[in-house]
C-alpha cells in the first residue's frame, strides 16, 4: 500500500454520477493510501446517499479500515469487492429477471465474484453458475434454460476463452465476454482469451477489458434495469 502524505485535491470523485447514469462510481484501491480511500468515500457517499459505494480491488487490512468508518459495509473478500450500501436501500426488482454469471473454471471466480458483486449493490438478481468450462461442455449445457432467460449473462473465461461463444449460442439476450489472465504461457496474461472473444461469430458476445470484473457487472445492471 504506497504510503504519501494527504492533500485536499488528490481526487475529484464524481459524486453524482449515479443519479445522472445509474452507476456509481468505483474506487479502484491499488496504488491508494488506506486514507485516500476513506476520503474517498466520504465525499461519495456525503454526496448521495442514494448510491452504494464500491471499492473494487480491496484487501482485508482495507476493509476492516473501511469497516470502522462505515458500519454496514459489507466484503466480499472473492471478488475482492467492498460495498458502503445505499442509505435508501436497494431494493431488488420486483419481477423475477436475473443475470447469469458464469465462469469457465474455478480459477476464473474472483473476476466472476467482482462482477456479480457489482451486480448485486445494485440490486439486480444473479444466477451463479461456476466451473462450467467447454472441456465439460455437457456442463453448460445443464444450465441451457437459465441461459435463455436471463436478461444478460457474464461470462468470465481465461485460457483460449471460448466459453462466452458457446452462451452465445444458447442465450436470447446479450453476453458479457470477460476474460481473464488464467492460462498456461500462450495465454499471454488473458490477451489470447480476449482475442477469441473478439473474434467470436456470436453476434450476441460483446467483450470487455482484461479481468475487468466491475465493468461487467455494471454493464449487467444497466442492461437489466433497461
Amino acid at each position: 500500500m504506497a504510503k504519501r502524505p494527504l492533500h485536499t485535491d488528490f481526487a475529484c470523485p464524481d459524486g453524482k454520477r449515479f443519479s445522472r447514469q445509474g452507476m456509481p462510481e468505483g474506487i479502484y484501491c491499488p496504488g491508494k493510501t488506506i486514507l485516500e480511500i476513506i476520503s474517498i468515500a466520504r465525499r461519495l457517499r456525503s454526496a448521495d446517499e442514494k448510491a452504494p459505494v464500491i471499492l473494487t480491488r480491496a484487501d482485508d487490512k482495507i476493509y476492516r479500515a473501511v469497516k470502522k468508518i462505515f458500519k454496514k459495509a459489507i466484503y466480499n473478500k472473492t471478488g475482492g469487492l467492498i460495498t458502503i450500501p445505499s442509505l435508501v436501500p436497494t431494493a431488488f426488482s420486483s419481477s423475477e429477471k436475473y443475470i447469469c454469471v458464469i465462469t469457465a473454471g474455478t480459477t476464473d471466480i474472483s473476476v466472476a465474484e467482482e462482477a456479480a458483486a457489482t451486480a448485486e449493490a445494485l440490486g439486480v438478481r444473479v444466477r451463479r453458475f461456476y466451473d462450467v468450462g467447454v472441456a465439460g461442455i455437457h456442463r453448460i449445457m445443464e444450465r441451457r434454460t437459465d441461459i435463455e432467460n436471463a436478461v444478460c449473462s457474464v461470462v468470465c473465461a481465461g485460457m483460449e476463452g471460448a466459453l462466452p461463444s458457446v452462451v452465445g449460442g444458447l442465450a436470447r439476450s446479450p453476453v458479457i465476454g470477460v476474460p481473464t489472465s488464467v492460462g498456461y504461457g500462450a495465454n499471454f496474461g488473458g490477451v489470447s482469451a480476449l482475442l477469441t472473444m473478439l473474434s467470436s461469430c456470436a453476434p450476441n458476445v460483446c467483450v470487455v477489458n482484461i479481468d475487468d470484473g466491475f465493468g461487467a457487472g455494471i454493464i449487467a445492471s444497466l442492461i437489466s434495469r433497461k
